[in-house]
């Protein structure tokens, strides 16, 4: 149990678990983005499950307040008052989004303070459990301006990350990042991820440098959490565009359908590719997303109901992820389970 201030005043008193530093016990996460100070409609929920004790940590992939730095930084001031009721029970782990690019991200950089002291919060891991956990930074690659060398100085510090977390991995064997703008999404607009060369997936435009997907794929990341689009959307496990077939079989399907997806049954039993997530959906001033009539072939799930997702890593081999839609009341309206056999670069 704790409080903070000084002789001039204190704040209410709040408490928190120390987490675990070792490897053998199952996380909960709960995750979300793109919430703001109006709308939030996540957030009374979150509130109460973080005080019930239901999560051990909160990842916010990205865009926060709507915006931190609107009328000289009072509307972040009301925001990080609305979030104290999850942030002072739970570690509250962040990443940077398209909306906190003001004055190069100031606002964010000061108002929270991250692991590590490579990216001044704006690219960090960290360990929870079995799994390695990777913040890192897309809006780099789109805020030109504010120079090319931010760029290449993450995507060295990824590979050299990398590279540490997958000798580790008999340790933490998952591997997990989460970013903002997503490589790949069905939404029916113009952003980034609804082109086939998404930058965020191919790297810098005309030049392909410094792209994220073949990096993740090669590293062997097993799950991809990524928000900006204002809905919910998972996908089979994929590469370059490609669905791909999981090493599970199941005698009776068509091959035609194993090619595309793995199996019905068990896609996500030993997949051959990272699984994305996108889940910006928590509510904010600017709404909903809406998806395009024909979904891609690598689209597996898509609700653009307000909401969060929630993470359990039972252990080595099994991760369990499903989404809460606050439209109905706290339903779970998607699950999925991941299980892997081993950990490491896909075949």
């Amino acid at each position: 149990m704790y409080h903070v201030g000084s002789a001039v005043a204190w704040s209410d008193l709040f408490f928190f678990t120390a987490l675990r530093s070792d490897a053998s016990w199952s996380p909960r996460v709960a995750l979300f983005g793109d919430m703001g100070n109006e709308n939030a409609q996540s957030l009374p929920r979150l509130q109460s499950e973080a005080q019930q004790g239901m999560y051990d940590a909160v990842l916010h992939v990205g865009d926060f307040a709507y915006d931190m730095n609107t009328d000289d930084g009072l509307v972040g001031d009301e925001f990080m008052r609305q979030i104290e009721a999850v942030a002072a029970y739970v570690p509250y782990m962040t990443c940077v989004g398209n909306h906190e690019n003001a004055y190069n991200f100031s606002h964010y950089k000061a108002r929270f303070s991250m692991p590590g002291d490579d990216g001044a919060n704006m690219f960090y891991s960290f360990d929870l459990g079995p799994a390695h956990f990777i913040s890192l930074s897309t809006e780099y690659y789109f805020f030109l301006e504010y120079g090319m060398q931010q760029i290449r100085t993450q995507y060295e510090w990824l590979q050299r990350d990398l590279e540490m977390a997958n000798q580790n991995r008999a340790e933490r064997p998952w591997i997990v990042t989460f970013g903002h703008r997503p490589m790949y999404c069905s939404n029916d607009n113009s952003d980034d991820c609804t082109h086939r060369q998404s930058i965020t997936r191919v790297g810098v435009p005309y030049l392909h440098l410094y792209g994220l997907e073949k990096l993740f794929y090669d590293s062997g990341v097993d799950l991809e959490l990524w928000a900006h689009e204002h809905s919910y959307e998972r996908f089979w496990p994929v590469y370059n565009e490609e669905v791909l077939a999981t090493t599970a079989s199941i005698p009776d399907e068509p091959s035609s359908l194993q090619t595309r997806n793995g199996s019905t049954a068990s896609p996500y039993t030993n997949p051959r590719g990272p699984v994305h997530i996108v889940t910006g959906s928590a509510g904010c001033r600017e709404g909903r997303a809406s998806f395009r009539n024909e979904s891609l072939p690598f689209s597996a799930f898509r609700s653009n109901e307000y909401g969060y997702t929630r993470i359990n890593i039972f252990n080595s081999s099994h991760l369990y992820l499903e989404q809460v839609s606050d439209d109905q009341g706290g339903k779970v309206i998607d699950h999925m389970w991941i299980v892997k056999d081993t950990h490491g670069a896909y075949p």
